[in-house]
């Protein structure tokens, strides 16, 4: 059969690439998945303080971000006891130039009980985040406000963003990267049709994710909903910040991205394909009109045919650096406004430096998309085109080897910006991902070195490959019909990809080579009106282009080099795919830096500890009214601070109780400190209070509760408390 020993290699391949993704597709489920982004903008604090007990109401309750946010009317929520929201409905800007801080206000006359805060923001590199907490006015009580479940960004929206951004990443890299190999390494692959899909592929692809996730902001941001990417109210909003601004121009520069491709494999290809053919032919008339100008008086008409094709020549090459140039030029604009409107919405846009990040940043993508962009294109051609020339692969691996550079480059000052310390690589989930992405760099470019020895091996393609005349070919085409039954079947399916299966231009000197050596006149006697069947005609045409593709394969196949370097560029790409699938998880993740200033506010220790804490200690004494329960309050919640402590205790119904004696005291069991007794003065019924408390140290201290409700019962309570510094 003649194409029986393509299509293993090309299942191989194909099988190897579904692995590779399936990884990437794990991976990608493991790190982002339903999982809600981690916040990039983090709260560091907020007026009145989690957990904490007032004695009467606040008039507005305050947040304050780690880095700018952006919110809204409804972005802050307080609920009463009962679910119902009390606050006034208006955002307050309180921020300065170092502090990001808003405000919801609170109507006068709050009655007593437990308060919750429900807020939702959108940061400054477009992730979602949002929190609740409670506060109470008083003393604590029940509370059936409802607290959203599920995280901004997270469930089945937030799993169809994160793979849009993926994707969408993918996209740019086969578009941006694809079409640079073409002008920048092998124009002749312009004429490939693997190479024009793989282009016009990325340029669908990222087309289509950036319309989907402008549709998705909407509920990505807000309600979580998947029917919200309906909302036209909501996408009028979106399209007014900074991420639907940024996704908007994307799609702008996408109509001109879509003018390039077009202009690139139509134009430019055609120009390319002339070019070749115009030298065939100008060399064709070189031969002739030396063979037949000795001793002839019209040589001086052949010299005058020469010189018009020599000039037809020389228009064609001006044209086509004109087409070089300009495609460059344009695609290197296009390229680099794409990646901007990464570097504006996300990660460089905000923090440290943000005027350098960003030219950064648009570097960093820019040199992904060349090196692995163009292995994709690499790959595609060297699997299912034509054999492509040395000196094509030897431009590629400079300009790989140049991304290289500008990659570790662009990596350190990214790396120094976000993560800050030595530390924080191997303490916070960025620094994690950081390292694991350093790691597949690595690999990466350890099978790069491999692939650059493949191409020092390389022997170059000839340039006048031409295959061979009809007859041979038809020739040959018997031969592989009369060894297999299947070749018409196979003929058919391969004849679409035949024409380009041929080494470029080959085919166009092979044309005219044919047109210079006419088929022989038809023998005396012979009807000139007798045409051959169509149908035949076409499936011989048929076997013969299937010939033509075994044959250019079997050549491609014999060279045991471009073997070894085809081998070696697809371990390049399944690399590449689990590294595209790190870079966007990390895109998703906290900066190391965001999560240690977060830390700092609080003392080092968690966001709960440094903070006022509220304990609920149920008790049973065993004796009669000996059961209730007993609320605990700590402010600030700090080491080396006077903290006052507030203790009420409740019968089983919930009204303040008395018993005879209550007595509270602090343990620190790894330091061996304590116990630390608290002197506590009755106040009123079932209110017992103390001031001046000194913790000398931050860590996880043991509270012990004893209470005594008559002579002989008596029960000890125990609970663990965080304190902050």
């Amino acid at each position: 059969m003649v194409t029986t020993g393509l299509r293993p290699r090309r299942s191989a391949v194909l099988r190897l690439l579904v692995v590779a993704l399936a990884l990437a597709g794990t991976l990608l489920g493991g790190l982002g998945g339903a999982a809600p982004a981690s916040a990039h903008a983090a709260l560091t604090g907020s007026t009145p303080a989690p957990g904490s007990v007032a004695d009467r109401a606040p008039e507005q309750v305050t947040l304050t971000f780690s880095e700018g946010v952006a919110m809204g009317d409804d972005s802050i929520r307080v609920l009463d006891p009962q679910g119902k929201r009390v606050d006034e409905k208006k955002l307050r800007n309180l921020s300065s130039d170092r502090v990001v801080k808003y405000g919801a206000g609170l109507p006068s006359g709050l009655r007593d009980g437990t308060y919750t805060v429900a807020w939702q923001a959108v940061s400054a590199d477009s992730h979602p985040v949002s929190g609740a907490f409670t506060f109470s006015v008083g003393a604590p009580s029940k509370t059936t406000a409802p607290v959203p479940q599920q995280e901004a960004g997270g469930g089945l929206v937030g799993a169809l963003y994160g793979v849009a951004r993926y994707l969408a990443y993918a996209g740019f890299v086969l578009l941006a990267g694809g079409a640079a190999f073409v002008v920048a390494c092998w124009p002749a692959a312009a004429l490939v049709r693997s190479v024009q899909r793989l282009v016009v592929y990325g340029w669908a692809l990222l087309t289509g994710t950036t319309v989907v996730m402008l549709l998705l902001r909407t509920p990505y941001t807000g309600s979580g909903d998947l029917a919200d990417v309906f909302d036209l109210g909501g996408l009028q909003q979106v399209l007014i910040t900074k991420p639907g601004a940024a996704l908007v121009s994307r799609l702008l520069l996408l109509a001109a991205a879509a003018l390039f491709v077009a202009v690139l494999f139509g134009a430019y290809a055609r120009a390319y394909e002339t070019g070749v053919a115009g030298e065939g032919d100008e060399s064709d008339a070189a031969g002739t009109a030396g063979a037949s100008g000795e001793g002839d008086e019209a040589g001086g008409s052949d010299d005058a045919d020469e010189r018009g094709a020599s000039d037809a020549a020389a228009v064609q090459a001006r044209r086509r650096k004109d087409l070089t140039f300009g495609l460059g030029f344009g695609g290197v604009i296009v390229a680099t406004g794409l990646a901007a409107t990464w570097a504006m919405a996300e990660h460089a846009s905000t923090g440290l430096q943000p005027a350098v990040a960003m030219p950064v940043d648009v570097l960093h993508l820019l040199a992904v998309a060349a090196w692995l962009g163009g292995l994709a294109a690499l790959v595609v051609s060297l699997y299912w085109g034509p054999p492509v020339e040395r000196a094509a692969v030897r431009r590629f691996s400079r300009i790989a080897f140049g991304s290289v550079v500008v990659l570790v480059a662009t990596g350190l000052y990214q790396s120094w910006r976000q993560v800050g310390t030595w530390r924080a690589l191997t303490d916070t989930s960025y620094g994690q991902l950081l390292l694991l992405k350093v790691a597949l760099v690595v690999v990466l470019v350890g099978i790069a070195w491999l692939s650059r020895r493949w191409t020092g091996r390389l022997a170059e393609v000839p340039e006048t490959d031409v295959p061979e005349t009809e007859a041979s070919a038809a020739e040959v085409s018997a031969t592989e019909l009369r060894a297999t039954g299947k070749a018409e079947t196979d003929g058919e399916k391969d004849a679409e990809g035949a024409a380009e299966k041929a080494a470029v231009g080959a085919a166009v000197t092979a044309a005219t080579a044919t047109t210079a050596d006419p088929a022989p006149a038809p023998k005396t006697g012979s009807s000139p009106e007798t045409t051959p069947d169509p149908a035949r005609a076409a499936q011989l045409a048929r076997q013969q282009a299937a010939v033509r593709t075994a044959r250019t394969k079997r050549q491609r196949d014999a060279d045991p080099e471009r073997l070894g370097l085809r081998r070696s560029v697809l371990a390049e790409a399944s690399v590449a795919v689990i590294l595209l699938v790190v870079t966007t998880a990390l895109t998703a993740t906290e900066p190391a830096r965001t999560e240690a200033a977060v830390k700092a506010t609080s003392g080092g220790q968690s966001a709960e500890a440094g903070r006022p804490q509220t304990l609920t200690v149920p008790f049973d004494t065993g004796g009669p009214d000996g059961k209730g329960t007993a609320r605990i309050g700590l402010s600030p919640g700090r080491s080396g601070s006077a903290n006052a402590l507030k203790l009420r205790i409740t019968d089983p119904s919930g009204k303040p109780m008395d018993v005879p004696e209550v007595k509270v005291s602090f343990t620190e069991k790894s330091k061996k400190l304590g116990p630390l007794s608290v002197t506590t003065r009755h106040t009123g019924k079932g209110q017992w209070r103390a001031s001046g408390v000194q913790l000398p140290v931050p860590g996880k201290w043991r509270l012990s509760l004893v209470v005594r409700t008559s002579d002989i019962d008596q029960v000890t309570e125990i609970k663990n408390v965080k304190i902050g510094s």
